[in-house]
């Protein structure tokens, strides 16, 4: 599993904007569905996640409401706002320009 170091910065964000892009989560679905969608390799701690899920609310990406879970328990789940949409429009576009330049270099032949 990967450690938050291991992922270039800023990654987190987009991942779980895209995440909530499919349904609105609480926290731990959120932990989960990224194990799940990654077939465990990419895991992110509580110290992580709470802190990235708070700083996506503040900017406005996501918002939060207090709802039952499937256990029947209090949790607050996030659902992206249309800004966040567009906000993931452009982390996407980005990540993808990105990536393709990593992968070019990588590909490259050895002498």
């Amino acid at each position: 599993m990967s450690k938050p170091s291991d992922l270039v910065q800023g990654t987190l964000d987009m991942l779980i904007l895209k995440i909530l892009a499919l349904e609105p989560l609480n926290g731990w679905a959120i932990s989960q569905r990224m194990k799940q969608i990654s077939s465990d390799v990419l895991g992110v701690s509580d110290g992580s996640l709470y802190p990235a899920l708070h700083k996506l609310e503040y900017q406005g990406w996501i918002r939060a409401q207090w709802k039952a879970s499937e256990n029947n328990r209090r949790a607050k789940f996030y659902s992206l706002t249309l800004l966040g949409r567009k906000q993931l429009e452009k982390e996407t576009a980005n990540w993808n320009r990105v990536s393709a330049a990593i992968s070019s270099i990588v590909k490259l032949k050895e002498a």
